[in-house]
């Protein structure tokens, strides 16, 4: 197999780092290259400058605002505006609910919520976890009764990331008790205005609150809003999760975060000398970009497989790869960098109070250093635990 870039692909690559350069705002990309979080206001801006660009959901069919490319230039897109760094698109919408609309939704479903997720006109969230359900998905216990032309849906999810923001949510809800847990699941869409839901946020160890409970109460929801049939939701949902795993590997993420390492550790002194010249953190950093370059060719491997094996609907089993990978990285490289702010990571600091006057004691960089490492421990959970994708691997890779 030839993973080497062929000269369309290079050119290819130099057209995105050109449109990056001529339309993301500097203090955007700036903001990003610091490690802070980025905001709805930068994500929505983005978003549209991408769609007016065609290119807000390369990934998807071009009768649906996709843009026709191959696996190989959609690799490049998503690894190139995650190097700059750039605004990645609300995974909720982009990456997850959007697809499963297009391959399994009606006709109607397609026209109404498609564009609408291009243009981020409406911000998705996923209600999946719940209290008793979070790697054992199945076992999930919102429930969805019919009553006419709705269903009236009680339960509760959790870990919602973004629902403060949400105008939608996408829901597994439990339709049949009567059957294997895995059977009697639906895929419903739900509008956060709907009366009956209530969001209440949960404060992370980093000080953020980017996850929500969520309680639906006697939440009418007509049943147009079901995706495909009732009762095949976790097809649906293995379906989506294939999507979302390939996605965490984020290779292009761990690119620039090793970038920023190596700047970062040339100013930070240690023995009197820059870190760049103490051995033993170049041999940890060596190590874990060797482990991204293994990663990096595991993950182009499958986009070329994909590409061949052509859209099934189901997801590629080796996506479970990337996704155990890709999140050890990740969580590896917060933790570098967390070595080079040395005792500068230790300080806590707002800079978002009002009216604070405190000035920092660390340099600006190494101010979200410590956040990020303890944000970064979530990774290997979400989007099924690395446990979970060992077991997968188990079975449907190696057939043990």
């Amino acid at each position: 197999m030839d993973l080497r870039y062929t000269p369309e692909e290079l050119a290819f690559r130099d057209e995105v780092r050109a449109f990056l350069k001529e339309n993301l705002p500097e203090d955007v990309r700036q903001r990003l290259d610091n490690g802070e979080y980025g905001n709805k206001e930068d994500l929505v801006s983005w978003s549209r400058i991408l769609n007016q660009k065609g290119w807000a959901v390369p990934h998807w069919p071009e009768k649906y605002g996709g843009t026709g490319w191959d696996p190989m230039r959609q690799y490049i897109f998503l690894e190139e505006t995650q190097k700059w760094p750039a605004p990645q698109p609300l995974a909720f919408g982009v990456n997850m609910v959007g697809p499963v609309i297009y391959t399994f939704g009606s006709e109607a479903q397609k026209a109404q919520y498609l564009p609408r997720i291009a243009n981020l006109d409406d911000w998705w969230c996923q209600g999946f976890s719940e209290p008793g359900a979070g790697s054992d998905l199945a076992s999930l216990k919102t429930r969805a009764v019919r009553d006419g032309d709705h269903y009236i849906v009680n339960g509760q999810k959790t870990w919602t990331t973004l629902a403060q923001y949400a105008d939608w949510i996408f829901c597994l809800v439990r339709t049949d008790t009567q059957v294997k847990k895995q059977e009697g699941i639906s895929f419903l869409l739900i509008d956060m205005k709907t009366p009956g839901i209530e969001v209440r946020p949960i404060v992370t160890i980093d000080g953020g609150r980017e996850v929500n409970e969520v309680f639906l109460t006697d939440v009418r929801v007509p049943i147009e809003n079901l995706v495909g049939e009732e009762n095949k939701g976790w097809d649906y949902a293995k379906f989506l999760l294939g999507n979302e795993r390939t996605n965490i590997a984020r290779v292009g993420m761990s690119k620039q975060r090793i970038a920023r390492i190596r700047e970062l550790a040339g100013k930070e002194m240690s023995s009197g000398r820059p870190l760049t010249e103490d051995s033993r953190f170049l041999e940890k950093l060596t190590a874990v970009e060797i482990e991204l370059k293994a990663l990096e060719l595991t993950q182009l491997r499958v986009v070329v497989a994909d590409a061949k094996r052509g859209n099934t609907g189901r997801p590629d089993p080796a996506s479970s790869i990337l996704k155990i990978k890709g999140s050890e990285i990740q969580q590896a490289t917060t933790h570098l960098l967390m070595q080079v702010m040395g005792p500068h990571a230790l300080p806590y600091h707002d800079h978002d109070i009002e009216g604070s006057n405190m000035p920092p004691i660390e340099p600006d960089y190494a101010a979200h250093a410590a956040p990020s490492y303890f944000n970064y421990r979530k990774v290997s959970i979400y989007g099924g635990s690395n446990e979970i994708q060992k077991n997968i691997i188990a079975k449907a890779v190696l057939g043990l």
